[in-house]
């Protein structure tokens, strides 16, 4: 097994090896990618399908954010125990079960008959997304090493980065031509291509010995963060006063509480604590926080208020944050070449204030809307500011954590981030009310740009460019 192995890594960086095992590098590959491609899609292409998914269904914009956190629930809360089932069962069987269950929830989200269906269906694709990043990434890591290694999660990130891309575009032409119940039927042409191919494959099983699931954590963390964002969401319904609101608010806290709780004493944690004693881990983390949650907070409000108040068709409003994709991928790699020779502490610290006075400049819309004027020079500020922060901010986490615990420092800095999507959604209805208005639209830019610049400031007091590397126990 090692000596095909190095002969992998000797093919791939141009040594002499095998044309198999190149063969099947490209096949694990492109495996990888489009098995992830289809969860960040329907990551990036629901917004713009929500005011036509509430015009046929109903429900306002209780239904749109639940739509959104429905998923962001299920896929933040369990990422970490896909992880471990990957090492329990095998990377090749969970990646097989979350594509076969993604497939079957687009489905049931395509069909659904009313608003609590789909729901329900977006809670179950949260499920079987959470299967797939992890398996990828670890099928990935078994395939190849080293350098070789490295060029892979490189090819691997480039793909998911034009599902986010490509995800608002698609999106918007499919709600405009055929209807939205396509966003999540086109799901199911990929997710048969990537089983056919994995069934060309025939990959060996590795399955790691010892390894526990620490099922109580993970229906305490489901739990805790289920009820806080039922309460956040639901409160403008029935209000603060409500029963229906405080108890699933007060239990959703204490399940949060037993769930830290829980990670102190279980012997194999979902979430290593450990881990945010390291000082730009934890920095990082919180940073992510606060810059994660004003992401899916503009992407969210913006292609609305385009649609709902300004009365643009989707594709247009798709469109409108097509330039942050398109100056992210001509910066993003300039500013992580920056970062790495200068530091990365005020890359974090400046990106994100820019990111934030972009979304001051958006205050300045009016009715009716002119796009060009109004909120293109904000988002352009917007998109720099953000280039100019994730590299760093990626590098910083990751580069404070032994190479050995990568995986789970990766996995919790993407959980982390979902989390902060999810809580960020939640709280737009709190901000905005039950309808999006002009007044609401400002209110919640001004709360985007304020959680962009407070993740400037702590990574401007607490990040360090010279941390050292923690060591594995």
């Amino acid at each position: 097994m090692g000596t095909l192995k190095g002969a992998a890594v000797r093919v791939f960086t141009g040594e002499v090896g095998s044309p198999i095992v190149v063969r099947r590098q490209r096949l694990v590959l492109w495996i990888a990618i489009l098995a992830s491609f289809v969860s960040f899609l329907d990551s990036s292409v629901i917004n713009v399908a929500l005011p036509a998914i509430t015009r046929e269904l109903g429900g306002g914009i209780t239904t749109q954010q639940w739509v959104v956190d429905a998923y962001l629930i299920t896929l933040g809360s369990l990422i970490l125990v896909a992880g471990s089932l990957s090492d329990l069962l095998g990377r090749v069987v969970v990646l097989r079960a979350g594509l076969v269950g993604f497939g079957a929830t687009s489905v049931m989200c395509a069909l659904a008959p009313t608003s609590e269906v789909l729901i329900l269906a977006r809670a179950l694709q949260g499920v079987a997304g959470a299967l797939l990043v992890p398996s990828s990434l670890a099928l990935i890591s078994s395939n190849f090493d080293g350098a070789a290694r490295a060029k892979a999660i490189g090819h691997w990130t480039a793909g998911t980065t034009v599902a986010f891309i490509a995800g608002p575009l698609l999106g918007g032409v499919l709600v405009d031509s055929v209807g939205w119940r396509w966003v999540f039927g086109i799901n199911v042409l990929p997710i048969a291509v990537t089983l056919f191919m994995l069934g060309i494959l025939r990959a060996e099983e590795e399955r790691k010995k010892g390894v526990r699931i620490d099922y109580p954590g993970a229906v305490l963390c489901v739990l805790g963060l289920a009820g806080p964002v039922y309460a956040l969401i639901e409160q403008g319904n029935y209000g603060w006063g409500s029963l229906l609101i405080q108890i699933p608010f007060a239990l959703g806290i204490l399940c949060l509480a037993g769930f830290i709780w829980r990670q102190k004493t279980a012997r194999q944690p979902l979430l290593p604590l450990s881990l945010f004693s390291v000082r730009n881990f934890a920095v990082g983390n919180l940073a992510t926080a606060l810059i994660y949650a004003a992401l899916s907070i503009g992407g969210f409000i913006i292609v609305l208020f385009l649609q709902q108040v300004a009365g643009f068709p989707a594709t247009f409003a798709a469109l409108a944050l097509l330039p942050v994709s398109i100056v992210n991928i001509l910066l993003a790699s300039w500013f992580g070449s920056l970062a790495g020779k200068f530091g990365p502490r005020w890359f974090m610290a400046l990106g994100p204030v820019v990111a934030g006075i972009g979304y001051i400049l958006m205050l300045a819309s009016e009715t009716p809307v002119n796009y060009w004027t109004q909120l293109m020079p904000g988002i352009l500020l917007f998109a720099v500011g953000l280039s100019a922060t994730v590299a760093p901010l990626t590098a910083a986490i990751l580069g404070s954590v032994s190479e050995q615990q990568a995986g789970i420092g990766s996995a919790l800095n993407n959980a982390v981030s979902r989390v902060a999507g999810l809580l960020g959604i939640a709280l737009v209805g709190l901000v905005v009310g039950n309808k999006l208005e002009l007044d609401g639209f400002h209110r919640m830019l001004a709360v985007t740009a304020v959680l962009l610049v407070l993740g400037g400031v702590v990574s401007a007091v607490g990040i360090q460019n010279h941390n050292p590397r923690r060591e594995a126990p």
